[in-house]
């Protein structure tokens, strides 16, 4: 089964591009099938890992950035291909 777990943050106004660089750095216990990143107005940046694993394990998943980079708190949500 493949798990797609989504990682998305809405930067202080103008720090988009610090909020991405900052998710790019972050290291995850463990290597995902695949990850991407992707960004849209507001400064919102989504990041998705995909991983080999049933969909309730446990699993590395991005932190939270600090308030000087954030507006509101992450959102994080979990997924199963079917």
């Amino acid at each position: 089964m493949t798990v797609a777990l989504m990682w998305e943050a809405r930067a202080v106004e103008g720090r988009g591009a610090d909020l991405l660089e900052w998710a790019r750095e972050q290291w995850l216990d463990g290597e995902p099938l695949r990850r991407e990143y992707l960004v849209a107005p507001q400064d919102r940046v989504l990041v998705i890992t995909w991983w080999d694993a049933p969909y309730d394990a446990e699993l590395p998943e991005l932190g939270d950035p600090g308030p000087e980079l954030v507006r509101r708190a992450v959102h994080r949500w979990r997924f199963e291909s079917v």
